[in-house]
C-alpha cells in the first residue's frame, strides 16, 4: 500500500456504532434503515423519491430498464467516464452513441449532443465527472425539447450545486449516486435511484427487488404468497440494513466532509496554479464554494502525450504516493473498440484529455504535509520529463 493512498474512507466511531447496532437487532435487509438513508439522500438534492440499490452500476441500470429502454433504441453518452455509464446502456440491449466532451469541464458538449439526437434516440446519460454539474441544465433542456428522458449519473457528486443552485440528482427524469468507498459518502458497496417520477420510482423499487410488486413484504402478518409473487423480471439489487446504516451515519457528517474535501482541493489548486505544465480542474463560475471534489484531477498540458504522463504516474507510485490515469476512454477499451468498431481519432477532446490526466491522491484527512509531499514529488517529475526531452 502506498504510504499516501489515492483514497481513503473516512470512517469514525459513529459509522462503527451504526453497524454495530444493526447487528445486534437482527434485522439485516428492507427495514427501517433503508427507508432513513432514502430519505436523507432525496431531501439532499430535492428530489421526492429515492431508491437505494447495492451499487451505481445497479441504479443505472434499473433506471433504464425503468424507462423501457431495450434493443434497437440508443443513447447518448460520453466517452470520458467510468466504464459503467456505458456498460448499463449495453446491458438493457441499446447502443451507446458517444458524444465528445467540453475539454474544460470533461462533461458531455451540449450543442454535439443535440447535433447527435436522432429517431432512435431513447435517452441522454450524462456524467457529472470528477463531481463536476456544468452543462446538466443545458442537457436538461435539450432532453426535453427533444422529449427524451435525461439520465443523471451522478455518482461522482453528491452534495455538489451548480451555479444556479441546483443540487446534484435534481436534474432530468432520474438521478443515480454511487456509494464506492472512494466517493463522498461510502456505503462500502451500494446507489441510490433519486427521482420524482412516481412511477419509475416504483418499477426501480421492484426491479431492486427480484420483480416483486412494491407493497409486497414478508412478515408475521403477510402471506408467503405476497413475496413470492412477482410481476415482472427483476434483480437481487437490495442495499442491504448494515450498509443503509453505514450511509445514515455518512449523511449526517456529509457536510463536515464536503468541506473536508473542499480544503484539500484548496490547498492542491494553491500549490500547483502557478505550474505552467498543469492544467488545474475547472469549475463552473459561481459554483465554487459548492464544488462536491470526488477527486483532484490536474492535466499536463498538450506539449506531453500518455507516454509522459504513465511515467509521471509510475514515478509518483515508486515514491509510495498513489496515482491513476483517471479516465482510460470508455470508446477505446478492447470490448467497445471490438463490438462497437470505434478507433482513435473518433472522439478527440475526450482522448486528448485521457491521455494527460493524473488522478491525485485526495481524501478527506489528508493533511498538509501529504499534499505538500504530493506536490513536490509531481513536481520532480514533470522535471525528470523535461530533462529526457533535452537527451
Amino acid at each position: 500500500m502506498s504510504d499516501i493512498p489515492l483514497s481513503q474512507p473516512d470512517i469514525t466511531d459513529r459509522e462503527i456504532d451504526a453497524v454495530s447496532a444493526v447487528l445486534r437487532g437482527g434485522r439485516l435487509s428492507i427495514g427501517p434503515r433503508q427507508d432513513l438513508f432514502e430519505q436523507m439522500v432525496a431531501e439532499r438534492c430535492g428530489r421526492r423519491h429515492g431508491v437505494a440499490v447495492s451499487s451505481g452500476t445497479a441504479g443505472l441500470h434499473a433506471v433504464l430498464l425503468a424507462l423501457g429502454i431495450g434493443p434497437g433504441d440508443e443513447v447518448i453518452t460520453t466517452p470520458f467516464s467510468f466504464i459503467a455509464s456505458a456498460n448499463c446502456i449495453l446491458m438493457v440491449g441499446a447502443k451507446p452513441v458517444f458524444v465528445d466532451v467540453c475539454p474544460r469541464s470533461m462533461n458531455l458538449d451540449p450543442t454535439l449532443v443535440e447535433a447527435a439526437i436522432t429517431e432512435k434516440t431513447r435517452g441522454i446519460l450524462a456524467v457529472e465527472v470528477f463531481g463536476n454539474t456544468t452543462h446538466l441544465g443545458a442537457l436538461e433542456q435539450i432532453a426535453q425539447k427533444h422529449d427524451v428522458p435525461l439520465i443523471e449519473d451522478c455518482c461522482e457528486a453528491l452534495g455538489g450545486v451548480s451555479a444556479k443552485g441546483r443540487a446534484a440528482g435534481s436534474f432530468g427524469r432520474a438521478g443515480v449516486f454511487g456509494f464506492y468507498p472512494n466517493k463522498q459518502v461510502t456505503t462500502g458497496e451500494g446507489g441510490m435511484i433519486v427521482t420524482d417520477d412516481d412511477k419509475l420510482a416504483d418499477a426501480c423499487r421492484s426491479l431492486r427487488n427480484q420483480g416483486r410488486a412494491t407493497d409486497a413484504h414478508a412478515g408475521p402478518d403477510n402471506s408467503v404468497g405476497s413475496w413470492l409473487a412477482h410481476e415482472r423480471l427483476g434483480y437481487n439489487y437490495r442495499l442491504s440494513e448494515i450498509a443503509a446504516a453505514l450511509g445514515v451515519a455518512q449523511m449526517e457528517r456529509l457536510d463536515a466532509m464536503l468541506e473536508a474535501r473542499r480544503r484539500v482541493a484548496n490547498a492542491y489548486m494553491q500549490r500547483l496554479m502557478d505550474w505552467d505544465d498543469l492544467v488545474l480542474p475547472t469549475v463552473e463560475p459561481g459554483a465554487e464554494a459548492t464544488m462536491s471534489w470526488f477527486v483532484f484531477v490536474p492535466k499536463l498540458t498538450a506539449t506531453y502525450g500518455h507516454v509522459e504522463r504513465d511515467r509521471i504516474i509510475a514515478g509518483l507510485k515508486r515514491h509510495e504516493i498513489g496515482a491513476s490515469n483517471y479516465f482510460p476512454c470508455i470508446h477505446l477499451q478492447p470490448f467497445y473498440r471490438q463490438h462497437l468498431g470505434h478507433k482513435p481519432g473518433d472522439f478527440p477532446m475526450a482522448e486528448r484529455a485521457s491521455q494527460r490526466t493524473i488522478a491525485l491522491p485526495f481524501f478527506n484527512r489528508m493533511d498538509d504535509t501529504q499534499i505538500e509531499l504530493v506536490c513536490h514529488t509531481l513536481k520532480v517529475m514533470i522535471q525528470r520529463e523535461q530533462l529526457l526531452r533535452r537527451d
